[in-house]
């Protein structure tokens, strides 16, 4: 399964910082305008607070995961979903978690 969430950590940072990199190219590193552009409508509004909240609830519950099975680098996944997102965040946790689940097995 590792090779599996290498990928999909992969996909999950190239497939949004292709969307990233339209905005940054069209206005520069403007962050109050890309978080203007992440609630511009209601459709993109609740689309983006949902991902947010799923954002938050991921880091509390991987925050936890991560000391009972002992996983050093967890704090990647911090900048990971500040950075790009869940996206990228989920999946590079499963991979840092498959190896401490091999190790305590």
């Amino acid at each position: 399964m590792k090779t599996v969430y290498a990928g999909l950590a992969v996909a999950g940072t190239i497939i949004p910082w292709l969307f990233f990199a339209g905005f940054y190219a069209a206005n520069g590193i403007d962050l109050p305008g890309f978080v203007s552009a992440l609630f511009v409508n209601g459709a993109a509004g609740g689309f983006s607070a949902d991902v947010l909240i799923s954002l938050v609830v991921f880091w509390l519950w991987s925050f936890g995961d991560a000391r009972t099975l002992g996983i050093a680098r967890w704090w990647l996944v911090v900048p990971a979903g500040c950075l790009v997102g869940l996206s990228l965040a989920l999946p590079l946790y499963l991979y840092l978690r498959e190896d401490a689940a091999a190790a305590n097995a």
